[in-house]
């Protein structure tokens, strides 16, 4: 499957192209992943850095065409705004962190982190297969924690949907306007602070809305 070339992120220096091909769509086409580019995306996952070598990530994972009581148990745990585009996508995720090291049993503060550098490894490799995630925090952890039976010491992070991107033309009017509206960036120098914090005046909050 060719890469995902929609609404491609122009920024002020060169990065790899398929870190501009991400993005984070509402519409998905109504085609199933292969288990071959699920296995893909989620080894891609597992190359990430972690605290300790900890990695302190878990999925859980369902797709509506091989597991579709996962499938529904992660639907029905979004907020209802989400559930209303989510439910187009095949395959839905909630991200799960490890909160104590295996080595020691302590605190592991670090692990909703490096669950973050393993979602967006996986995003960067779904990417470059033409797949997309729009990852959620409108959803309900403790939900998930009943419907699937997470242990005390797990803590569900996020949820995202993963699937082939399909035509914002069949999504109501105010998402398609964000799925096709420009998308932008701050530029460095709100973000990267060289030789010390900048003071209030030297702040910006008017480059890139959110």
């Amino acid at each position: 499957m060719a890469a995902d070339t929609t609404n491609v992120l122009a920024l002020a220096h060169e990065i790899l192209p398929v870190l501009t091909q991400r993005r984070s769509p509402r519409a998905y086409a109504d085609q199933p992943v292969p288990a071959d580019a699920l296995n893909q995306v989620f080894a891609a996952a597992s190359s990430a850095s972690s605290c300790f070598g900890e990695q302190p990530w878990r999925f859980l994972v369902g797709t509506r065409a091989g597991s579709a009581e996962a499938y529904d148990k992660i639907l029905g745990s979004l907020a209802e705004f989400n559930q209303a585009w989510a439910k187009a996508a095949p395959v839905l995720v909630v991200s799960v962190a490890k909160t104590t090291f295996s080595h020691d049993g302590n605190p592991n503060a670090w692990a909703t982190h490096d669950v973050g550098q393993a979602v967006a490894t996986l995003a960067i490799q779904g990417a470059a297969l033409g797949l997309q995630i729009h990852q959620m925090a409108g959803f309900s952890a403790d939900k998930v924690r009943a419907a699937f039976g997470v242990p005390a010491d797990y803590t569900p992070v996020a949820a995202f949907t993963l699937g082939y991107p399909g035509d914002p033309g069949a999504l109501p009017d105010a998402l398609r306007e964000r799925e096709t509206a420009p998308r932008v960036r701050k530029p460095l120098a709100e973000f990267v602070f060289e030789g010390g914090w900048p003071q209030p005046e030297e702040e910006r909050y008017d480059q890139a809305p959110v």
